[in-house]
């Protein structure tokens, strides 16, 4: 392997006029991780070729060279070799590997001195990337190392070196540079009195008629306290009432920058000496619980003064199996709760938080979740926000942040479901989850899926095939729908088959006799090429060549009520590619199932699919057309619905239209007026909100006893089973839920937008619907009042429509769906 001290190479200075190196367009540069050592700082980066490979020991290596400037001769640092597969991943590209373009470096601070001298000053950080493209040819690319995302790489700590020299890492401009400074200043105690802070340090120079000053950012105001020197030491007492209401009038949040002001007007910076103790730290303002006085420690060290909500003030951050259990203080007024919020999904997690009288907290930040079907599965994927919210009262959110000696604990890890969990930092300081994702990045990058696409998938296909079913619930999702009642069909009947369930991210509980497959990993490759039977209720990979002897069952995932596929006038399903992928994949399709006469030909001409369809039923349906009331009563339980509440289901549909301005999901426009819904119906209802699977924004409100929140219910079926009425708008739901003889009501607010403009339906929707349509909040909830004070099955009037739509789309939902399709199945797979 190639060592960097071996290289003899001419030299080049890689930097320009203005002594900035020419970043290199065809490589990146990045720093990932910062840590101390006994040694020293010990670096770990990446630099890639954006234009070649580095999948092997000794295909890239990397100098590190520190420039001072000046007559100071460079530093150049050894680096190891390293392998990072999350480099790899982290690129995107499909047609490179970098996992060999990972290094570490040791920055000792001994070499940043002359004798017993140091060399203060800003060194800057240049690195250079050598790869041989060709086997004759050595190139060399310059660049400077930018700082990851999170942790230590976007906010290298620093250290003191020497008695009173500190070495500070840190960014400017997306470049790293190394701070070696002699600060002249340096604040070592913050001790509270009754009505202020006694600040002491001590000052390479502190005049007599030196004061602190502080600078107020977002004004022209100054505070200005006199310094008392003691030997090479200084006192100052600043006092609370400056920065209190009846002080000067304040805002939510400030920031005063402080400073030693001498005599002669020079000034200098505070930096923080938390080597004898902690310095930084927030302190309740007399007089109001919900501002605090904050000596903040920069992340370049230096100190600045904020009033601000207190924040929940982590010291301590122990892992454990189930999470991390955090302490802390939180000046204010309680109670709190912990609230955990998905950056991506918007979804939160909830606990109760404990705080003592002296504010001290001890608080267990989770790294599972608990559905609302009492299934406890590991945090989502991503990035979970911690906060500390006002419980049962308005108030500003608190973040937790890391107090400096915390800093170099972090990231912390532990593991829940087979995820890792990192407890990781932000913004210097600012505490957050980072749930990873189940795939290991040698397995989720895009060249490893391109691989597995190109080569691992044809490979398995050469291989027998196997007795097993390879179910798959929107790609992934959980055991529900179609699928699982063909499971449960098939285990009834003791089949000599090996059950395999497609999970996304752990998000799933399976029955037992069923093995979890990790979807887009190697033995998902494997199993879709050598499973016998595929049984889905969406879209397979469009990459799928159906095998001689293999069957793919598309149990589809809904009636029809509005245009799909082919049908739909849309220039979304064109502009995304989902029309030209569908193409690609309905002639892989074995069988089509189709719910009743009137949806069959709508199929074949939306889907263009010209093989079999199987008039069956929908298997889900199975479970509505039989119901079991000892598998109510257990949903019932799992919710906790308590007993006496008339359920309503609310279940809306999704709007094209309605996406987040970040393209992540579509919002949640809910139009039903909860503060009158509570005073109409609460006493003797709950409402079930179940919002589309695509949406992607939390509910206010739910766990009020009333609004339940039931977007993660596993399989919208059980939900369906114990609902007393069903609300929805023009979501296939109706059709599932019709079977049951029990009222709907439609909530059809924008029915012309979404009829004319954006989908479209198979039938005159206003004339044949088995229920209400209702235009607006109030009167939705006047005919709900209306159905509990009567009593009545069926809305008044709509008896007739009821069992004639009845009659079309559910006739064959008889409760043997699921019976029809494993006949047809089997018989297929054994032809």
């Amino acid at each position: 392997m190639p060592v960097l001290t071996r290289l003899v190479l001419p030299h080049a200075d890689p930097r320009s006029a203005d002594g900035v190196p020419h970043a290199d367009e065809d490589a990146v540069f990045g720093l990932l991780r910062a840590r101390w050592s006994a040694r020293g700082l010990e670096l770990t980066g990446f630099a890639r070729p954006e234009d070649a490979d580095s999948a092997r020991p000794g295909s890239a290596w990397t100098w590190l060279t520190l420039r001072l400037g000046g007559d100071e001769p460079p530093v150049h640092l050894r680096t190891r070799p390293r392998r990072l597969p999350e480099v790899t991943d982290d690129s995107a590209r499909p047609d490179h590997n970098h996992d060999w373009s990972g290094f570490t470096a040791l920055i000792e601070p001994r070499r940043l001195r002359r004798g017993e001298q140091w060399l203060l000053g800003e060194w800057q950080v240049e690195a250079t990337l050598f790869t041989r493209p060709r086997p004759t040819r050595l190139r060399r690319q310059y660049g400077l190392l930018a700082p990851h995302w999170c942790g230590s790489g976007e906010y290298p700590p620093a250290r003191w070196v020497d008695r009173d020299v500190r070495l500070q890492p840190r960014f400017e401009d997306g470049r790293l540079r190394l701070l070696l400074e002699r600060p002249g200043v340096r604040l070592t105690q913050a001790v509270p009195e009754a009505d202020g802070l006694d600040l002491r340090g001590t000052a390479d120079h502190c005049p007599a008629g030196s004061v602190l000053r502080l600078r107020h950012r977002e004004s022209d105001a100054v505070v200005e306290r006199p310094v008392a020197r003691t030997g090479n030491g200084f006192a100052v007492h600043l006092p609370y009432r400056p920065f209190t209401a009846d002080g000067r009038g304040t805002r939510e949040l400030e920031h005063w920058d402080a400073e030693l002001l001498r005599p002669d007007g020079s000034t200098e910076q505070l930096t923080l000496d938390e080597r004898g103790g902690p310095v930084a730290g927030q302190h309740p303002l007399p007089g109001e619980p919900d501002r605090a006085l904050y000596l903040k420690h920069l992340s370049d060290g230096r100190l600045q003064v904020c009033v601000q909500p207190p924040a929940g003030y982590v010291e301590r951050a122990e892992a454990g199996p189930g999470g991390f259990d955090l302490t802390g203080h939180c000046p204010g007024t309680g109670p709190f709760e912990l609230v955990l919020r998905h950056s991506g999904t918007a979804g939160e997690v909830r606990h109760p938080v404990e705080l003592g009288t002296d504010g001290r907290f001890r608080i267990h930040l989770p790294a599972t979740r608990t559905g609302s079907d009492g299934a406890t599965l590991p945090l989502r994927k991503g990035i979970w926000e911690a906060s500390l919210h006002p419980a049962g009262r308005p108030g500003p959110r608190r973040p937790l942040i890391a107090a400096p000696a915390l800093l170099p604990a972090l990231p912390a890890e532990t593991r829940a479901g087979g995820k890792r969990i990192l407890l990781q930092r932000r913004w210097h300081d600012t505490l957050l989850l980072d749930s990873t994702p189940v795939l290991t990045p040698t397995e989720r990058s895009a060249w490893a899926q391109t691989r597995q696409r190109t080569a691992g998938y044809p490979a398995a296909r050469r291989e027998p095939l196997r007795d097993a079913v390879l179910y798959d619930v929107f790609g992934g999702r959980g055991y529900s729908d179609s699928p699982r009642a063909v499971h449960a069909e098939l285990a009834r009947r003791g089949a000599s088959l090996e059950h395999l369930w497609v999970v996304d991210d752990a998000q799933a509980e399976l029955p037992a006799g069923v093995r979890p497959v990790r979807i887009w990993s190697p033995e998902w490759y494997r199993a879709l090429a050598t499973s016998r039977y595929l049984v889905g209720n969406t879209h397979f990979p469009e990459f799928l060549r159906r095998r001689p002897g293999q069957v793919v069952v598309q149990t589809w995932h809904g009636s029809l009520l509005k245009r799909i596929a082919h049908d739909v006038d849309n220039p979304w399903l064109a502009d995304h590619g989902y029309l030209e992928a569908l193409d690609q994949e309905t002639p892989q399709w074995s069988l089509l199932l189709s719910p009743s006469a009137f949806a069959t030909p709508i199929l074949r001409r939306a889907f263009r699919f010209d093989g079999e369809i199987l008039e069956s039923g929908y298997p889900r349906g199975d479970v509505l057309a039989r119901p079991d009331a000892g598998q109510i009563a257990a949903v019932r339980r799992r919710l906790g619905i308590p007993d006496g509440k008339r359920v309503v289901l609310y279940a809306p549909t999704w709007r094209e239209d309605q996406q987040h301005g970040d393209g992540d999901g579509f919002r949640l426009d809910l139009r039903i007026d909860l503060d009158e819904a509570r005073r109409a119906l609460g006493h003797d209802h709950v409402l079930l909100i179940r919002p589309h699977v695509h949406v992607r924004e939390p509910l206010p409100g739910a766990g009020d006893g009333f609004l339940w929140d039931c977007g993660d219910y596993p399989d919208v079926q059980e939900l369906l089973l114990i609902a007393d009425v069903l609300v929805t708008d023009y979501s296939s739901i109706m059709f599932d839920f019709a079977i049951t003889g029990r009222p709907l009501l439609f909530f059809t607010y924008d029915l012309e937008h979404y009829r004319d403009t954006l989908r479209g339906f198979y039938f005159d929707f206003e004339a044949q619907a088995p229920g209400p349509l209702v235009p607006t909040s109030a009167e939705l909830l006047h005919e709900l009042r209306e159905l509990a004070d009567r009593g009545t099955a069926v809305p008044v009037g709509y008896e007739e429509r009821h069992r004639r739509f009845r009659a079309e789309h559910c006739g064959l939902d008889d409760g043997g769906a699921a019976r029809r399709v494993v006949d047809r199945m089997l018989r297929l797979g054994r032809a």
